[in-house]
């Protein structure tokens, strides 16, 4: 089963994007599709044209598909853009059981591509999306044409994490569009202009009028424990990775040492 509609995201994309510098050449709107894949119905942006060579982007923890606009605006003029919402994440169906493990988001991932037909794609991540990424690209070497991972590491900086926990942890119900805005204003130390514009796609209203978060309670309570594998299988699955991979770290990351990623590079120009 599939549905898609074509979807005209926030006027104000395009002009958001040159104010922060993202170079794109043409105004382009995703198509905004749902399908039924591994038991649960997925949404996913598709960017681009179809005919060309396809870029499958995934994002971190909390996110959503919309999390790379920007990034998707700039490369759909040269390629099929797909951005995915995970398990429990934007307007993806929530696990019925509370499995967000490393092992059902392979699962999703291997439904998922083989459900839209894709082969020998381009694979961009961002922290748990890039996770999830170098691992997919080390299970599945054949499908993946070149890597993209984004600030994560099978090493954790432990204040980085708990720094996310304590963020995803706070009360999820507020009474006011503008409350979300400044409380992740605060938090990224990004210009309200821009949380204004992205944040319509994170949260949504509830029928009392408050506003909250688009993803799963359940990642949201305190109890909840981030999946992981041990850093040696981390390290076993970038080992294994053996096409073009480019790995990129924020300058002020509290998650992703230098020293980390120094390692990955040398270990992936080794593979």
């Amino acid at each position: 089963m599939k549905f898609e509609s074509y979807l005209n995201v926030d006027p104000s994309l395009h002009q958001a994007a040159r104010i922060a510098g993202i170079p794109f050449t043409e105004e382009l709107y995703p198509f905004s599709k749902k399908i039924v894949s591994n038991g649960l119905k997925f949404h996913y942006l598709e960017w681009g044209n179809g005919n060309k060579e396809t870029v499958l982007i995934l994002h971190g923890m909390a996110q959503q598909s919309h999390s790379w606009d920007f990034i998707s605006l700039a490369l759909a003029s040269k390629y099929r853009v797909i951005a995915l919402d995970a398990r429990g994440h934007g307007d993806s169906e929530w696990s019925p059981d509370g499995d967000y493990s490393i092992e059902a988001h392979q699962q999703d991932l291997d439904h998922f591509v083989d459900t839209i037909g894709l082969d020998k794609f381009i694979l961009m991540g961002h922290s748990m999306g890039g996770r999830n990424g170098y691992i997919y690209t080390s299970r599945q070497p054949e499908n993946v044409k070149a890597l993209v991972i984004v600030d994560t590491g099978p090493d954790t900086v432990a204040s980085g994490s708990k720094r996310i926990r304590r963020f995803v942890a706070l009360s999820d119900e507020l009474d006011s569009y503008e409350e979300f805005v400044e409380r992740v204003r605060q938090y990224t130390g990004r210009p309200e202009w821009m949380v204004h514009g992205s944040l319509q796609h994170a949260i949504r209203e509830m029928p009392n009028g408050k506003w909250t978060w688009k993803y799963d309670k359940v990642i949201r309570s305190p109890e909840f424990v981030p999946p992981t594998w041990t850093p040696d299988q981390l390290w076993d699955c970038v080992k294994a990775i053996n096409c073009p991979t480019k790995v990129i770290r924020g300058a002020n990351s509290d998650l992703f040492t230098n020293e980390t990623m120094k390692k990955m590079t040398d270990v992936l120009r080794l593979g």
